[in-house]
């Protein structure tokens, strides 16, 4: 474990490198919870799922959906890091005719499902784990959700059908890191506690440390093999922006590119 762990760091921080730097080279994009969601993205990928970049569409393959699509650098980034397309296309990012988009979309390979409007990535994953259910393929259906996101309604519709059919093929993990576009999520729209309103809604449920290795993969492989009849959700808390200094918990940068200034001091953090 624990040199998986050393590893993980290692890609995580190439990949958070990568991540900066094609919003700055794009001018645009969403730095703080790609980056609050990277190491959760970046585990399950090289850890967890059974995935295979020479056979994307592998049918028995697990899948992984982003419900919070603005976040689609991290995928972008990990994806290419395994030879799903080229590192080059990241520089590319939300070009007119680029393959990488401000969010994620079925051209490219490795993404499952067209996600952006935030919570109907989730009732998208439900609808996967059914078909995958009916299908009786032996595999896992993850999604990554953001905490802002489960603000609306359609998320608790969706949690809801989960629990109804049974889907315990279908882990949903919550980036819970306690900021959106308006500020502080408990302002805009208190959300209290999360774990416990999945547990309300039949669902297993944890809660983690999301920046933690260790714990994402033994909570992960526990909800795997929990084969109860309910779906699993995992709150994971992490920090808006984790791993640039200004960045972190720092609500201005949601949404905003860094200028040459910021690029050139988050690279040098990212490098160190």
């Amino acid at each position: 474990m624990e040199q998986k762990i050393q590893e993980l760091t290692q890609i995580t921080k190439k990949l958070r490198y990568n991540i900066v730097k094609m919003i700055a080279k794009a001018n645009s994009g969403h730095p703080g919870g790609s980056l609050s969601a990277i190491d959760i993205v970046a585990t399950l990928y090289y850890e967890i799922m059974n995935q295979d970049a020479t056979n994307p569409k592998m049918l028995n393959r697990d899948r992984f959906i982003l419900s919070k699509g603005h976040a689609c650098p991290a995928v972008y980034a990990t994806l290419a890091s395994l030879n799903y397309f080229s590192e080059n296309e990241l520089w590319n990012l939300r070009q007119v005719g680029a393959l990488l988009q401000g969010h994620p979309t079925i051209d490219i390979p490795g993404i499952e499902a067209n996600t952006g409007s935030l919570g109907q990535g989730f009732s998208a994953s439900v609808g996967i784990a059914l078909g995958c259910r009916l299908d009786k393929y032996d595999n896992n259906v993850f999604t990554l959700l953001g905490d802002g996101e489960c603000q609306e309604g359609q998320v608790w519709e969706a949690a809801m059908a989960a629990h109804h059919y049974k889907l315990d093929n279908l882990i949903a993990i919550v980036d819970r890191n306690k900021l959106q576009i308006d500020g502080c999520t408990e302002d805009v729209m208190c959300l209290g506690d999360v774990k416990a309103k999945f547990d309300a809604f039949g669902w297993n449920t944890f809660e983690i440390d999301g920046h933690d290795y260790k714990a994402i993969i033994e909570t992960v492989e526990t909800a795997k093999a929990l084969k109860n009849g309910k779906p699993t959700a995992i709150v994971a808390n992490t920090i808006k922006g984790k791993g640039v200094s200004f960045m972190e918990n720092n609500v201005g940068f949601h949404g905003k590119a860094p200028n040459t200034e910021e690029l050139e001091q988050a690279l040098n953090e990212l490098s160190n």
